[in-house]
């Protein structure tokens, strides 16, 4: 059994309340569980407890055996001498205060309902894709509903604390964390990492000092990325004067290039070629290189998604990657490309920009642009789907991908709205809410 599952227990009364009792014996009331803690700190705070003749005021901890209480180092923390009553699946050990006081301790080895301990079970053993998979069909659309809202605000939140660290990294300077969000959002799944390490080699400064040429432009990055091939006869002279180009601007910026194996080209479909992507960033700021700026002044999703149209150089147009020529093509950023940019760099952008200007009109233009994108088509929405749960926009389909990984792959299904419905069924013998009525005095534990 997991500590989450005890703290699901106590934050919602979800055990045999009546007749309580510590393991010294005393009586005890709850008449307040307290204020969820996801801090440093106790589990819950503001707890408000009857133990034996007095009235206490102050914090709950939560273990799934009371020697945890040092495996886990709270003897020595200050923060835990307000702890009024420590919560246990099992009291394997007497645990006191850093004054020498005994902490009273509630066990709750015998006061879960089997219903409900059975349903946990179920839940944390569970082989399918999702652990309440065959349960899901039960839970009502409202809760659902409600649910992927949540989770988009926290998905949305997440990736704006990233967009933020990058940030962080370069001065505050929001055109470059932009551009570096951009490039990785460009690599799509496989090369995202390899392009935002491009795009960190080469400052954006740099890039537009350049920005008259995009001969220039393209000799920087293919020149960074490790790509630009070994001087050969008879070669293309459109490589030749990248090649000198960028040998030039080398040593002008003193650049560094990447390894050639961060790349990859395996099982992908040519227009998605790491070398093609490279030649639409370097046309993407050729044509304007104040791209965040363009971002904000935005009034919605098309004049976004017309930020991204590009025409590539005409080697580009008769080349996936450097060698023999192919038929030709425009190379366009495709339009799920368009929309991966704007889903992973532009949405975190714009929740990032309100939070730290404190301007809810760009946190709520980043919900609305993904509730105004179309789905994603992946993998995992195909499996979402083929279990009744259908995204009908970009935010909803970002939603399902959070709960899949934050929620149903580490099993958290306690602190999921999904798995907290299913937990919540009343089981037969559940005993009733606690109501106070006499007026007390309260006792506060000092900490």
């Amino acid at each position: 059994m997991r500590e989450d599952f005890l703290h699901y227990l106590w934050r919602l009364a979800r055990f045999d309340l009546r007749q309580l009792r510590t393991t010294e014996g005393e009586a005890l009331t709850i008449q307040q569980f307290g204020t969820y803690n996801t801090d440093a700190g106790p589990d819950f705070d503001d707890a408000r407890l009857r133990i034996g003749g007095l009235q206490w005021a102050g914090k709950v901890e939560i273990h799934v055996t009371s020697s945890e209480w040092h495996a886990h180092g709270h003897d020595d923390d200050p923060a835990y001498d307000g702890v009024i009553l420590h919560v246990v699946l099992e009291e394997d050990e007497i645990i006191y205060r850093r004054d020498g006081s005994r902490i009273p301790c509630l066990e709750l080895l015998h006061r879960i309902p089997p219903g409900v301990q059975a349903t946990y079970w179920r839940l944390m053993h569970q082989a399918d894709w999702v652990p309440c998979q065959p349960q899901l069909p039960s839970v009502t659309g409202p809760v659902r509903a409600i649910w992927l809202q949540r989770i988009l605000a926290e998905r949305l939140a997440r990736k704006a604390s990233g967009f933020t660290e990058r940030l962080e990294t370069v001065q505050r300077d929001w055109e470059e964390a932009f551009y570096h969000c951009i490039a990785r959002a460009m690599g799509g799944k496989v090369n995202a990492q390899a392009m935002e390490m491009l795009a960190r080699s080469v400052p954006l400064r740099v890039l537009l000092r350049h920005k008259h040429s995009l001969l220039q432009l393209e000799a920087l990055l293919f020149g960074q990325s490790g790509l630009l091939p070994e001087r050969e006869v008879g070669e293309d002279s459109y490589v030749t004067r990248l090649r000198q180009e960028y040998e030039l601007l080398r040593v002008k910026h003193d650049l560094r290039p990447l390894p050639v194996t961060a790349w990859r080209f395996l099982r992908m479909r040519p227009n998605n070629f790491p070398t093609v992507r490279i030649a639409q960033l370097a046309c993407l700021y050729y044509r304007s290189g104040q791209l965040f700026g363009k971002a904000l002044a935005a009034t919605g999703a098309k004049e976004l998604e017309a930020m991204f149209v590009v025409s590539l150089s005409n080697y580009w147009r008769t080349h996936y990657r450097f060698g023999p020529a192919v038929a030709p093509s425009e190379r366009k950023l495709g339009k799920a490309t368009v929309q991966n940019i704007l889903i992973n760099a532009v949405a975190p952008a714009y929740f990032a920009y309100g939070q730290l200007r404190e301007d809810e009109r760009y946190r709520e233009r980043a919900v609305t642009l993904l509730e105004t994108l179309p789905p994603e088509s992946n993998t995992v929405i195909a499996k979402w789907r083929k279990l009744g749960w259908s995204a009908t926009s970009a935010g909803e389909s970002q939603a399902l991908l959070e709960l899949k990984r934050q929620y149903c792959d580490p099993r958290r299904c306690t602190s999921c709205a999904v798995g907290c419905a299913i937990l919540n069924r009343p089981e037969p013998g559940d005993a009733s809410p606690l109501v106070v009525r006499e007026p007390v005095r309260i006792y506060r534990a000092v900490g």
